[in-house]
């Protein structure tokens, strides 16, 4: 049987060591090839973040492109997803619009549209969301997960990959990022049943630096132990001691914490 591939009049993929020259394996350029893919067809798909050839080949069928598939993965759909909507009279914007909200593919009441549609977001990332996005999914993040992050306003992809691996609310992240907490440590936390906005408060009100809370709370102090401790001398180089032994890293200045 002749593959077609990518729709191209020439049937014959480019050689395996053209793949090689561009960061693919041997194994993984045969299996692009396998399902239908020349080079540059495989690099757009990865560049959108579909990175298997099975999932490419899925949204292929769905009838996606790597330049419309985006708004559809950080919605968190499949290409059955996609199918299902599309078949429903909705374009591929509306339904990862509709997804993401919660909704279930559903005939169109013809009287909706006499109503005409809301206002969106714009669907377009920037360059640097993208690329956070891209690392995001790399790293095994859901793309809801990812998509979460990126509107809660991370942009940084060395910051937001460890937090979204938590698996933590952004915003919470954010608050326990912002007091100084690594994610290994704000995770635990947050897994025992620590709000980060309750957290910062008590530590607020028992006087503490926010700067020192991370010291304290990762040695095992309590607000109110962490207050006698300091009228008592003990300084918050010794809870990081603690902390350190504890086997987290000890905290570092603020100008020096992503």
């Amino acid at each position: 049987m002749t593959i077609a591939y990518d729709d191209h009049p020439d049937p014959e993929p480019e050689d395996l060591h053209r793949w090689t020259e561009r960061g693919f394996t041997v194994a993984e350029a045969r299996r692009w090839i396998d399902n239908g893919f020349l080079l540059g067809s495989a690099e757009r798909w990865r560049g959108s973040g579909v990175y298997t050839p099975g999932d490419a080949y899925a949204w292929r069928t769905a009838g996606l492109s790597p330049y419309t598939v985006q708004p559809l993965l950080r919605a968190g759909m499949t290409p059955r997803d996609a199918v299902q909507w599309h078949e429903l009279g909705y374009s591929h914007t509306e339904a990862a619009e509709r997804h993401l909200a919660g909704e279930r593919p559903r005939p169109r009441r013809w009287w909706r549209t006499l109503l005409g549609h809301r206002p969106r977001k714009s669907d377009t990332l920037t360059g640097e969301q993208s690329a956070t996005m891209r690392a995001l999914l790399r790293s095994g993040v859901p793309v809801a997960t990812g998509r979460a992050y990126l509107d809660a306003g991370w942009r940084d992809a060395a910051t937001a990959v460890p937090w979204a691996r938590t698996g933590l609310d952004p915003a919470q992240a954010a608050v326990y990022h912002s007091i100084g907490f690594t994610p290994s440590e704000a995770s635990p936390l947050a897994e025992a049943g620590h709000d980060g906005f309750e957290l910062l408060r008590q530590w607020w009100d028992a006087g503490i630096p926010r700067t020192e809370v991370p010291a304290w709370a990762v040695a095992g102090f309590t607000p109110d132990d962490a207050r006698h401790a300091r009228d008592a001398g003990t300084t918050a180089e010794h809870a990081a001691v603690l902390r350190a032994l504890s086997g987290q890293s000890a905290p570092k200045p603020p100008e020096e914490r992503n």
